[in-house]
């Protein structure tokens, strides 16, 4: 297995349709990177604090967990190959580049800030530094993720595959949301495409019925992982889950809270509720109508 990822309960393939990853949760520079000259704070709060924690003991192995361990700052899993913001290189691509409008704001697939006015670096990268992450964080992790989905989907003619994040409670100046407050989960297909209408509504509607306030694509749609993997009408759905950390962390003090294991409870009981609807012992199930 490679060092720049983890998968826990693999072998729980077999018996479940379900597939979670989580790619942005290592608190952890790489030694060997070019320093970064942003606060610790300001890195730290760029990853996804705890929840390949948190998804890891909701699934309790009932399903196969993808953990990226790299951090999301150093390549991003969930931004496309070509979204590189060309002036941070040290020389220019040897191929086109795409950037995108999360490049735009500094955090493609190469971040440029940790936080609003928080560089990462205080000078251009090599050429060669990017594709050493290419080669080997993004491009194994997302084969990776490909093989357990499709096995999946080899299995049971069916998958929902669930990538896993978190959100600041309030949107800060990177966001389309700078200054409002969050819901408790926000649950994104892309706008549709990347999960069955009747999948998004179950889920949002099983999570609401816990007591959360749930958003549905709004302010996150879902980015490169959903994208990827999403395909409805040929039995893959992808869903993106975002955690508002005021649900299990003091965000300013970056320290769990009580409320870490109730939400651990409560997906518990979503990812049981999940599988069962996804049993081909129960096809009266509405997830795999």
């Amino acid at each position: 297995m490679s060092s720049f990822f983890e998968v826990h309960a693999e072998a729980a393939s077999a018996g479940s349709a379900l597939v979670f990853d989580s790619p942005h949760s290592w608190p952890h520079w790489p030694v060997d990177a070019p320093p970064t000259v942003c606060p610790a704070a300001a890195l730290r709060s760029s990853c996804d604090a705890w929840v390949d924690e948190i998804w890891r003991e909701a699934i309790a192995g009932a399903a196969p967990l993808l953990c990226a361990h790299f951090h999301r700052a150093y390549i991003d899993a969930n931004r496309a190959r070509d979204d590189i913001d060309p002036s941070m290189l040290a020389e220019p691509w040897p191929t086109a580049l795409n950037p995108g409008e999360k490049s735009r704001r500094g955090f493609g697939l190469i971040r440029r800030l940790a936080l609003p006015d928080a560089p990462l670096y205080d000078r251009p990268l090599a050429l060669e530094d990017i594709e050493h992450r290419l080669r080997h964080c993004y491009d194994p992790y997302h084969a990776k993720l490909a093989s357990l989905i499709n096995a999946t989907h080899e299995r049971h003619g069916f998958v929902l595959h669930i990538n896993c994040h978190s959100m600041k409670s309030v949107g800060n100046a990177m966001n389309d949301d700078a200054g409002m407050p969050r819901p408790d989960i926000v649950v994104s297909d892309l706008n549709g495409r990347c999960a069955s209408p009747m999948l998004m509504r179950w889920i949002a509607a099983t999570l609401g019925a816990m007591g959360y306030r749930v958003g549905v694509n709004d302010p996150y749609q879902g980015a490169e992982l959903i994208r990827r993997h999403g395909a409805p009408d040929q039995g893959r759905h992808s869903v993106q889950i975002e955690l508002n950390r005021a649900l299990y962390m003091d965000e300013a003090a970056f320290a769990k809270t009580e409320g870490y294991s109730r939400l651990v409870s409560h997906l518990r009981l979503f990812v049981g509720e999940m599988a069962q609807g996804l049993s081909i012992d129960h096809p009266g199930q509405p997830l795999r109508r």
